[in-house]
């Protein structure tokens, strides 16, 4: 775990509830996103909390998830979820996620999510500020 840790500065925990499991007696596969989205508002929440910008009329809105399941979870657990930033455009960028399990000791999920800046007031994409640019440039990983 501390080199899970150690190579991920920015990162959530998130418990996992019973109720999140399914039939299978593992977490269901929907709820990774769920997962994903706590941790995506964390990361901005810490780095640059988008209230202004929806104040604005403007935001980041996912046009694409994806995961990748490499390993069952199972309740109790808690999860260590990282965010990581890549591929930034002018007015989009990719998040990335590993799901670190406590109890397995192992990362158990890795997803992305391309996020676009969307003008809720025109319905059309938009530019990132420079301010959200800077940061986001600041977490990029190669």
């Amino acid at each position: 775990m501390e080199k899970f840790l150690a190579q991920h500065p920015i990162v959530t925990e998130i418990p996992v509830a019973w109720g999140e499991m399914d039939a299978l007696q593992h977490v269901n596969n929907v709820v990774y996103f769920r997962y994903f989205e706590t941790a995506r508002i964390d990361f901005f929440n810490r780095l640059f909390p988008l209230d202004s910008l929806y104040k604005s009329g403007i935001g980041p809105v996912n046009s694409e998830n994806q995961a990748r399941y490499k390993r069952p979870v199972t309740f109790p657990d808690t999860l260590l979820v990282s965010v990581s930033i890549s591929d930034i455009h002018s007015d989009r960028f990719t998040m990335h996620y590993q799901a670190f399990s406590k109890q397995q000791q192992a990362v158990t999920t890795l997803g992305t999510s391309v996020a676009v800046m969307f003008n809720f007031k025109t319905g059309k994409k938009a530019e990132l500020p420079a301010e959200l640019l800077a940061i986001l440039k600041q977490h990029e990983v190669v």
